[in-house]
């Protein structure tokens, strides 16, 4: 993004001390979170609050565990080995790095066509325009906000202030629904039944595929990295989750709210169906902005992201990155326009992104012991033991559902 200048394992320092510099580690937090909450988002914490209820509260609170073990895990080892995770795999096995580059930008193109068919939804709900329409004026203003010569402060005053936006109205909406909070509590700990699919999915959507990197990446972009930053980079990383879960819990008691009372949920729009039913035609509305400020969100760090994981490859990339992020924006906004939401490359993505947390964070839990990679870093036991879990479950349910997906693409 901006230029700053960065630290180095010499001892330099970045310009500005990233103790200091609060208002950049919101950034990465609120990159990270943002591009966590998108159309996907609102639709899996409907679904799967309507089919638990008050025992989806339990599958919110492990997955929130196990958020903070994988993202701890990754933005450290990031910022000690001043490496962006391409390069780090590459370094750990060589071959590896263009491999997940190729999973997390396939990945992250298919995704962003239904975050930019989402932000369509959201201008659609608000103004009436066609979803279409409202594609393309998502894709206008994201577009800018990397035009703009300090595209790395836009970015993150911007999903900062939408951030601010979505939370504040999905607490407005969970209070107007009066949901059993008590009841919730309860089953949070000890639930009704315990679904473990729900569990992976919710993991694999606020920390899969390129999510996984994109508050590291901007961090390390803007010169926090090293040793000495390891504190700030670690509360970060704990808030971009925070961030993320206030979000969730706040939607799913807006939804349990709604399932308590015996209100019907549509299935053809659940998320739509709850605020309306939650607050009239003014919930309505409040869906529209929700759902345009978490997929446009969703667009800006899809975007930025993926091209992290290739702008390293060769000096043009690196110079022209700003230029292939619009370029990102421009082909997900047209392959919505042109052809629609490409149901079997988004399901081939959706099981793909299932496997890319497993390989991205055990790559980068084995660099943690390379001395070639972070030197003399020592990795707490404890994030090492909690990372290993995390790509062990991941991985098993990320086989588990590509192998029963494939055979769906090819009928």
């Amino acid at each position: 993004m901006e230029p700053l200048k960065t630290s180095t394992k010499n001892g330099d320092k970045p310009s500005s001390s990233p103790k200091m510099n609060w208002t950049l580690l919101m950034g990465a937090a609120f990159l990270m979170a943002t591009s966590a909450i998108g159309p996907g988002f609102l639709t899996q914490t409907t679904v799967f609050t309507q089919n638990l209820a008050a025992s989806f509260g339990f599958v919110i609170l492990i997955s929130i565990i196990l958020d903070i073990f994988a993202q701890t895990n990754v933005w450290r080892i990031i910022a000690v080995s001043e490496k962006r995770g391409q390069e780090i795999a590459n370094m750990v096995f060589p071959g590896l790095g263009y491999l997940l580059s190729f999973l997390i930008v396939f990945g992250g193109l298919a995704f962003n066509i239904g975050n930019i068919a989402g932000a369509g939804l959201g201008l659609n709900a608000l103004f009436g325009v066609s979803a279409e329409m409202g594609a393309v004026i998502a894709a206008v203003i994201a577009v800018f906000i990397f035009v703009v010569k300090e595209a790395g402060k836009a970015m993150d005053r911007f999903t900062q202030i939408a951030g601010f936006v979505m939370i504040g109205l999905m607490i407005y909406v969970a209070f107007t629904t009066a949901p059993p909070v008590g009841e919730a509590v309860v089953k949070s700990i000890a639930p009704d039944t315990i679904d473990i699919l729900a569990i992976v999915t919710l993991v694999g959507g606020t920390v899969g595929g390129y999510i996984t990197f994109a508050g590291g990446h901007r961090l390390l972009d803007a010169g926090v990295k090293g040793v000495d930053a390891l504190p700030e980079v670690t509360k970060s990383s704990i808030v971009g989750i925070l961030i993320t879960s206030v979000m969730r819990i706040a939607l799913f008691l807006a939804v349990l709210g709604v399932v308590s009372k015996g209100l019907q949920i549509d299935p053809a729009n659940p998320p739509a169906s709850v605020f309306q039913l939650a607050a009239g035609n003014i919930g309505y509305k409040i869906f529209g902005i929700v759902m345009f400020s978490a997929a446009i969100t969703s667009v800006v760090g899809a975007a930025y992201t993926s091209v992290s994981f290739i702008r390293t490859f060769s000096p043009r990339l690196e110079k022209n990155y700003k230029q292939i992020i619009i370029a990102f924006i421009v082909i997900s906004t047209l392959a919505f326009v042109l052809i629609g939401k490409p149901v079997k490359v988004l399901v081939l993505a959706g099981a793909l992104n299932g496997l890319i947390l497993p390989i991205a964070l055990g790559t980068l839990l084995i660099a943690a012991y390379k001395k070639s990679i972070v030197g003399d870093y020592k990795h707490p036991l404890w994030l090492t033991i909690s990372g290993v879990l995390v790509v062990i479950v991941m991985a098993w349910m990320g086989t588990y559902t590509l192998i029963n997906q494939l055979p769906e693409l090819f009928k």
